[in-house]
């Protein structure tokens, strides 16, 4: 037996003995969740944390049976592991404040999906996990932690439970929250820009709140593009090193990011590539017909949160269409309304309200697919 052999099976061996470790603690700890047991009221947060750390405890007496009950873990799993690199970016360029900011939109979100699931008597679905994990990386460094409570509690219960809940729901809840603090707070979206650090180890160390704010604050690249400044340089949009929000701003690790999810199979290559190839299409365009008032095409898709967006928003399986043309058409509608907004509107970051509208339309692209398909299988016939 080879080295890497002897690896991987001693590595399954402990896999296996964690697993039937932990399954061991959570089947002592299940009785006091069951009806008419004291924790019975919190019994939807246990059931989610057993599903996402191991399976469901439960499996179906007839058919169709799931052969692989990590399915829907393994995608979550795989967005979770990949968001890893956008959050430590965010620690290195602004500092430590988004660690409380994640702790503040997991406990605010959870409370609301913990509320929504006692109401339904029904298990809190653990697709908030990613969801918890992307809406701070899309919000300003320094955001104050009440409107980053404020807004993913809004985004949950209008985005997402007012439709039924996860798998149900039209919006991603993320980019609903995210909006409504763009509209109802503009002030203190638009003014919380953090400066990266200006030395080798960025902010680290530090933890930048509204006190020390003051005397780091920055332009986004699209703001000064706004104001008819000078462009960002592509080196910095590419290595991060410019202001924006937390996990946002560095494109290269959001491609090795993307690339993982990509090979993985956990996003749509349809939709990044239909999203990107308009946006450089539709850009270019501009740019070519009036080179001094429109950016070039490869400015336009470093800046801002476009590569953010288009790896980890506009994929969401729930929100986005489920056919491969409706995929195509949906990212280049993203694509199209991205430039638009950017260049022709006085709104900043146009991305978030690109997603939204293309999760409007996602739902229509499926049905005009299935309704062309089937008609020509009957023309066919």
């Amino acid at each position: 037996m080879n080295p890497l052999d002897r690896f991987v099976r001693l590595a399954d061996r402990g896999i296996r003995r964690v697993e039937a470790f932990a399954h061991g603690v959570l089947d002592r700890m299940r009785p006091a969740f069951e009806e008419g047991r004291p924790l019975h009221f919190i019994a939807p947060a246990f059931e989610a944390i057993e599903n996402f750390v191991l399976w469901p405890s439960t499996r179906t007496e007839i058919a169709p049976h799931v052969r692989d009950p990590q399915d829907v873990k393994r995608f979550m799993s795989m967005v979770m592991l990949s968001t890893v690199l956008c959050i430590l970016a965010s620690i290195y360029f602004f500092g430590w404040r988004i660690v409380p900011m994640i702790v503040v939109t997991y406990a605010s979100g959870l409370a609301v999906e913990w509320a929504f699931a006692v109401i339904r008597k029904e298990g809190i679905n653990e697709g908030f996990f990613v969801t918890g994990l992307l809406y701070p990386l899309i919000l300003p460094p320094a955001t104050p932690l009440w409107m980053v409570s404020l807004g993913i509690i809004f985004g949950v219960i209008v985005g997402k439970e007012v439709f039924g809940g996860t798998g149900r729901n039209l919006f991603n809840p993320a980019l609903v929250g995210r909006c409504f603090l763009a509209i109802a707070y503009p002030v203190q979206m638009t003014g919380n820009w953090i400066a990266p650090g200006p030395r080798w180890y960025g902010r680290v160390l530090q933890y930048v709140d509204a006190s020390s704010l003051d005397a780091i604050t920055t332009a986004t690249p699209l703001g000064l593009a706004k104001r008819g400044e000078a462009l960002t340089g592509l080196s910095s949009l590419f290595f991060g090193n410019t202001g924006g929000c937390g996990g946002e701003t560095c494109a290269l690790l959001i491609i090795l990011a993307g690339l993982f999810l990509l090979v993985t199979r956990v996003i749509s290559r349809q939709t990044v590539l239909g999203l990107l190839g308009s946006v450089a299409v539709f850009a270019g365009v501009l740019h070519a017909v009036s080179p001094g008032r429109f950016a070039p095409a490869s400015w336009h898709l470093l800046a801002g949160g476009l590569l953010f967006g288009a790896v980890f928003m506009a994929t969401d399986p729930v929100t986005s269409p489920i056919t491969r043309a409706g995929r195509w058409a949906y990212g280049i509608i993203i694509g199209l309304a991205t430039v638009l907004i950017r260049n022709f509107t006085a709104y900043v970051e146009s991305v978030m309200f690109a997603i939204l509208l293309g999760n409007i339309f996602a739902p229509i692209l499926d049905e005009v697919v299935i309704r062309l398909h089937m008609r020509r299988l009957r023309r066919e016939r």
